[in-house]
């Protein structure tokens, strides 16, 4: 069996406090403005107003995000 070599491509990730453990944390984009905690797993959203924030998301959110989301 021959040896598939695995290329990861850019993964954008930043740096802030995850809303659910409240953890100065690294996150995964999952898409633009969706990001997962590295630190619990949970998702947030990311909201810009001045500053930063990631915010829990709704259910709005989450249907937005299983839309949208590649299957990849």
């Amino acid at each position: 069996m021959a040896k598939v070599p695995f290329k990861i491509g850019y993964i954008d990730t930043v740096h802030g406090i995850c809303p659910h453990c409240e953890e100065d944390t690294l996150l995964v984009a999952v898409v633009t403005d969706y990001y997962k905690c590295t630190h619990c797993g949970e998702e947030t959203r990311q909201y810009v107003n001045g500053s930063i924030k990631y915010l829990k998301l709704d259910d709005k959110d989450r249907e937005w995000l299983k839309e949208n989301r590649s299957s990849e």
